[in-house]
């Protein structure tokens, strides 16, 4: 098993935790984490873009010239989509783009994004995540402390003077153990995670 440091808060080291192989030690599966996040992406999408077709534009209902003896093309109606101010052809209606992956699947792209982050060194231990108090501030120094400017901080449970203190700083995000998501690791640049919260990761993952 990999061993890494466990730091406090301001940074400094305060002893060592073994990490599970078979969560933070596999060979990284680049494809089935490119289908994870690429799922997560299009389960974001609103899908809520709509166009009017010929028969929902207001107007049209008269015909614009007689069909024969005019000399120009026939035409049956002003709001046809070849018209200005026309209906559109073939546009967006409003669809759902969710669609599921294997569970399976989900949890090796999550293993792969953990081993990632460990092999890379951006994965930080900190012996216990909390604040007395909710100060920015004092949030921001103990990112400095690990040199993290865009960073995912990872809490065992809902820790509300973390949150509220790091949610004002650009390109940080906190979350909790049990919600981690594939996209949120990789998009930030350090991984600072609660001693316990790896604990809890690894009793989900490890099976």
């Amino acid at each position: 098993m990999a061993n890494t440091k466990v730091y406090d808060m301001t940074g400094k080291p305060v002893g060592e935790m073994e990490l599970n192989d078979a969560v933070f030690g596999i060979e990284p599966n680049n494809a089935v984490v490119h289908e994870v996040v690429k799922n997560y992406l299009a389960n974001q999408r609103q899908g809520t873009q709509s166009t009017l077709t010929r028969a929902e534009v207001r107007g049209g209902g008269r015909k614009p010239w007689r069909q024969k003896g005019t000399g120009r093309a026939r035409q049956g109606s002003i709001r046809a989509p070849q018209w200005t101010h026309g209906g559109i052809a073939l546009g967006p209606k409003p669809r759902t783009y969710r669609y599921t992956v294997n569970k399976k699947v989900r949890a090796l792209a999550m293993r792969s994004a953990l081993s990632a982050k460990l092999q890379e060194g951006k994965l930080i231990v900190v012996d216990s995540i909390d604040m007395n108090e909710i100060k920015t501030k004092s949030f921001k120094g103990f990112l400095n402390s690990f040199e993290a400017d865009k960073a995912l901080v990872v809490t065992p449970e809902v820790r509300k003077n973390v949150v509220l203190s790091a949610r004002n700083i650009p390109g940080v995000k906190t979350t909790i153990a049990s919600v981690l998501s594939v996209y949120d690791i990789l998009k930030a640049d350090k991984f600072i995670v609660d001693k316990a919260a790896v604990t809890a990761i690894e009793e989900v993952y490890s099976k």
